[in-house]
Order: structure tokens, then sequence, then C-alpha cells
């Protein structure tokens, strides 16, 4: 297996390692989640009304990805925050899952601790035994379950570079702890379908002249606009965006279908001779779109044809939403790489957040 950056690349803090084990992140996470957690019941008894959700940077992205994943057979409402606000409906009768890769986002264990508050019931994931995070969990006595400790022979950035990539380790004890709490299936089997399958496809894709490569190239200097369908391909395109805009340090922007078809679109109308030299389309696709998709799509190949540098399409391969989401993920963050390197960028430390943010944003 190529875990590490082809040759000549900068990558001080281990970004192109930390992406390619993502199949064993995803199993790994599986094994930790299933230790981690038991049974999920509310704190007074009876049963849950709702799920709450909170998360910044990879931690959001892992929230809004277990949402996606289990909404078609989720039994209560399913909502996600980004900042410290818990919403009023938050009590004893709900899931509130918290998750911070590094185990140190301070808006993240504000709204764990108001959510303890209320008596709700908080399962956090994220951070190492030695963590802020780990360390409300014991004083509340909320199950937690940890993210992969760092490799004591990768340097140690002050921006903790690799914890922010374990999008897999988040999301799948996220995924646990709904089972686990009577609120969907169990994915388990899903999650190594999703590890096998994507270990069968990383040496194609980390290959020098594979398909990320490719598309970096294409993209060139151009500012990526990524369109994902609404479900799993929004949460992707969403990552897509901030991938190119840690590791790269390079604007991308994201949409959701059908939703921009309501507006965003229009906004092609003029400026092409601007677009046509500074952006691309990215189209995020799948084999469990919705039945209207694909017009919608071909919709948007027309209208934005002729103002846009290029347009390139990504499919997303598996045969559920578990499979897909990850495989659509690790592509775009291969892209990002990709794109960091071709311009001689080191992926992994990110100044301008650290500065902005502090210690434990991610």
């Amino acid at each position: 297996m190529n875990e590490r950056a082809p040759l000549d690349i900068l990558d001080t803090l281990g970004m192109w390692e930390a992406t390619a084990t993502l199949p064993e992140q995803l199993s790994g996470a599986l094994g930790a989640a299933g230790d981690a957690f038991g049974r999920v019941t509310p704190v007074g008894g009876g049963a849950f009304r709702a799920v709450a959700a909170f998360g910044l940077g990879s931690g959001g992205v892992a929230c809004a990805a277990a949402g996606a994943i289990t909404a078609p057979d989720l039994t209560v409402p399913f909502w996600v925050g980004q900042g410290s606000a818990v919403p009023a409906f938050v009590g004893a009768d709900t899931l509130v899952l918290v998750v911070s890769s590094s185990g140190a986002t301070a808006e993240t264990l504000t709204a764990a601790e108001k959510a303890v508050e209320r008596g709700a019931m908080v399962v956090a994931v994220g951070g190492e035994p030695d963590g802020a995070l780990a360390a409300l969990a014991a004083d509340a006595g909320m199950p937690w379950c940890p993210t992969p400790a760092r490799s004591e022979d990768r340097p140690r950035g002050g921006d903790g570079s690799t914890a922010r990539a374990a999008l897999g380790a988040t999301t799948v004890p996220l995924l646990v702890a709904l089972a686990r709490a009577g609120l969907g299936r169990d994915r388990a089997a899903s999650v190594r379908a999703a590890a096998d399958s994507l270990a069968r496809r990383r040496d194609a894709l980390l290959a020098p002249g594979g398909a990320p490569e490719v598309l970096a190239r294409r993209l060139g200097r151009t500012i990526p606009l990524v369109y994902g369908s609404a479900g799993v391909a929004a949460v992707a395109a969403h990552w897509w965006k901030t991938q190119v805009n840690l590791n790269a340090k390079a604007p991308a922007f994201a949409a959701t279908l059908p939703a921009l078809t309501q507006d965003e679109l229009a906004g092609w109308g003029q400026g092409g001779d601007v677009t046509r030299q500074t952006m691309s389309l990215v189209l995020l696709r799948h084999a469990g779109e919705g039945p209207r998709t694909g017009g919608l799509f071909a919709a948007v190949r027309s209208a934005v044809d002729e103002v846009m540098a290029d347009v390139f399409e990504v499919q997303g391969e598996g045969d559920d939403e578990v499979s897909r989401f990850f495989d659509l993920t690790f592509v775009g963050t291969l892209v990002s790489l990709h794109l960091a390197a071709g311009e001689g960028v080191d992926p992994g430390p990110v100044p301008a957040v650290d500065e902005a943010q502090g210690p434990g944003w991610f």
C-alpha cells in the first residue's frame, strides 16, 4: 500500500498518509465505537424523541454525514448545530452527539456542557484520553469514543492536521451510537464494505496518473465549484470545498441540488467572460440519486456550459450511502492534495485558521 506522499512533495504533517489510511480508519473506528458504546438510552428512561448533533470543521461534516446516511430509516428528527447554542428542544428525551476530532473544539465542548445540564444523553466522539472532551465525558459519565492517536514518528503541528483528516473515525461512531440507541439500523456491514471497497481502489487512486491527479491537473488554478444532490453527495461536496481550502490553501465553493436550481443557477446568466477564465464545475454523482436528479444535473450542465472553464463529473462508487459517501470524500481529499502539490503548497499547516481560531478548532 502506498500510504505516503509521492516523492519530492512537501508534506510536513503527513496529510497524504492520513488520507490514504481511510480504509483502516473506517475499520478501526467500527471496533473502537463497538467497545466504547453499550446500549444508549435516555437518562431518565423512556424513548428518544430527537437527535441534536454538534461539531465544527471535520466534526461538523461527520454530523451532517451521519444525518444524511441514516435519514432513510431514522425514526426521529435529526438536527445539526455548528456552534455552542443549544436549541430549546434539547432535554431528557434528546440524544446529543458531540464531535471534535481534536477533542478540544471550544464551541463543541460548551454545547456538550449545556446539553448535560439539560439532562440529555450526550455521546462524545473525538480526541485522545488526555483531551478536554474525554475529561468532560468522564466527569459527566457520558459515553466517549476516541479518534486515533497521532503517530509518534510524525511531527506534531500546532494545528493537529491529521486529526482534521479523521472523517471516518468521527462519522462511524455516530452511526454506531444511533444504532445502539435504537434509532436506526446497524450499519456495521456497510462500513466494512466501504473499507473493503476503498482498500481495493486505493492503489489506482494514489498511483501516478490516477483519476484524482488528472482532475487536479485539469482544474489547475481555476476555482472549483462543487455540486452534489441532497443527501450524502451534498455533504461530500462540502467536504471537497473544505479540503481545497485547507490543503491547497485555495478558494472553493459548494452547493446542493435541487436547492441551487431555485436561485444560484440564475446567477450564471452574466459575467461568462470572467467566470470562463476563473471557475470550473465539479458534479458529484452516484447510483442512489433520486428520480429527478439526473434531469437537474443535465439542466445545470446546459445552463453553465458557456460560463465555466470546464465541467467535470465524478461518480461515487458503492452499493449504499456509506460506501458512496466515503468514496466521494476520499477522491475529493486526494484531488485537494494534488492541487496543493501542483503549487508546491504544504497541505498540513493552516496558519490563517490557527490565527483566527486558536488551537483545537477542528
